[in-house]
């Protein structure tokens, strides 16, 4: 089964508006693509947009037809290909969009995976951002969110499982340079919230699905921040 993320706690107010939809249903392949207005008024992202949906229909209805002509050959029964790319806004502040890429792609198996992938939009200088290429190194993001991150998922995990994993667990806790980060805003001013996800198999089975963790820019988060981009954070302030 598909899993959709919400991503509600890193999202500010951002507005419903319309989403560029492509679709295209085929014996072999069930294709749609979308992404939200936001995107669709920055004409370079647009485009790379565009471009990454021909690539995606490209490699998934190749794989399709040729599983379909092979299936035909051995007298196995086709199951039609599904293939979908989604694109929404995280947050939207002055100098960035901030979007996550949720992929979903069934080739016949026993079930489908689901993807997330992000998608920073530096509107100073018209380029797409690695959020990790924002932070100082991979192991300063490890010291710095390390130890939060692996203590909350063990405590998650136990939840979801109903018990502690124990120690012959096959997933042990992920580093951060394994998991998707996102970047979101309570104010849509500046960055002050980032999400930390484990995709399917990263921390768990494919029954545990996704571990999702929202953490705020502390001042030691602002900190490891390359300069260049400390402008586009704001720490949050204690309450």
């Amino acid at each position: 089964m598909r899993r959709v993320m919400g991503l509600i706690l890193l999202a500010s107010a951002v507005p419903a508006a319309a989403q560029t939809k492509v679709s295209e249903k085929t014996p072999a392949l069930d294709f749609s693509y979308r992404y939200p207005a936001a995107a669709a008024r920055i004409a370079p992202l647009r485009r790379w947009l565009e471009a990454d949906r021909a690539r995606l229909r490209t490699r998934a209805a190749g794989l399709a037809a040729e599983d379909r002509r092979d299936t035909a050959k051995s007298n196995f029964p086709f199951h039609q290909h599904d293939a979908t790319r989604e694109w929404k806004v995280v947050t939207e502040t002055p100098r960035l969009l901030s979007l996550s890429g949720e992929t979903y792609r069934f080739t016949g198996g026993a079930h489908g995976n689901t993807t997330l992938e992000p998608l920073v939009w530096d509107k100073a200088k018209a380029r797409r951002v690695d959020p990790r290429a924002m932070f100082e190194s991979p192991a300063a993001m490890q010291r710095v969110f390390g130890a939060n991150w692996c203590a909350w998922l063990k405590g998650e995990r136990r939840r979801r499982l109903g018990s502690d994993p124990g120690a012959s667990d096959i997933f042990p806790c992920p580093p951060v340079s394994d998991l998707t980060v996102l970047l979101g805003s309570t104010d849509r001013r500046a960055v002050d919230r980032i999400g930390l996800i484990a995709g399917q198999y990263v921390a768990g089975s494919y029954a545990e699905g996704m571990y999702e963790m929202t953490v705020p820019v502390t001042p030691a988060v602002l900190a490891i921040v390359r300069p260049e981009w400390r402008g586009a954070f704001a720490a949050v302030r204690p309450s």
